[in-house]
């Protein structure tokens, strides 16, 4: 069976989603983040070496990084999938294969290193500090947000709100692995985003993932999925 050893507010979400969407039968061991650095506990090195989440094993797999986690669920658990997922993997060669593929990679390649140092840069002024240290902080990270950070998050926000403008789900008409891998990503830019209000294809698509009730099961199961912004 399955195991998805998955860290609170996390990207592993994502492979509860999918995992709750094919049917397939998994464990669910949930850790806890550190209080004081917020991040993942040791006990999740004794899983994989990295020590991150998500990461899975099946029998004697031990795979991490979410968009192989996707790509090998579907591949190995989706052959038999109709209905809506059946295009979960597009066919080779067709513009939703390439859609697939490209936002495949760009939600962890481009657009979530745009998001934590977003995230990172919102959380240093609130960290105990020298009380005559905190308005040079503040400061100096609004200026990082204002000068480099928001620009590249707006550019993602508007590329993604065109596209979203034009197709129903990332790869096109269809659900597919790239929905899966966009949607943590999908979650931070419209939580972390100041223009996050203005852009209403990316906000309907959101409504038509939370509407979908395996993702609603995923959230019961492993909680909210976007660390506070």
């Amino acid at each position: 069976m399955i195991t998805v050893h998955h860290l609170e507010t996390s990207r592993s979400q994502r492979v509860l989603w999918l995992l709750e969407e094919l049917g397939v039968p998994y464990e669910l061991k949930i850790y806890q983040r550190d209080k004081a650095t917020k991040l993942a506990p040791p006990a999740l090195k004794k899983i994989h070496p990295l020590g991150k989440s998500p990461v899975i094993t099946d029998g004697d797999e031990v795979i991490a990084e979410s968009g192989a986690i996707v790509e090998y669920l579907v591949e190995t658990y989706g052959a038999q999938a109709g209905g809506d997922l059946a295009h979960l993997q597009p066919a080779r060669g067709t513009p939703a294969y390439r859609q697939c593929r490209f936002w495949m990679h760009y939600a962890e390649g481009s657009l979530m290193n745009w998001l934590v140092m977003k995230l990172v840069f919102m959380t240093i002024p609130t960290q105990p500090m020298p009380f005559f240290v905190k308005p040079i902080a503040k400061a100096l990270c609004g200026k990082v947000q204002d000068k480099v950070i928001d620009p590249n998050v707006n550019t993602a926000l508007e590329f993604m709100e065109q596209h979203l403008g034009q197709n129903t789900w990332f790869a096109g008409e269809h659900l597919s692995m790239a929905d899966f891998q966009m949607s943590f990503a999908v979650e931070a830019a419209l939580s972390r985003a100041s223009k996050a209000a203005s852009c209403p294809n990316l906000q309907a698509y959101k409504r038509r993932m939370e509407a979908r009730p395996a993702y609603q099961r995923g959230i019961a199961k492993g909680g909210p999925v976007v660390m506070g912004a």
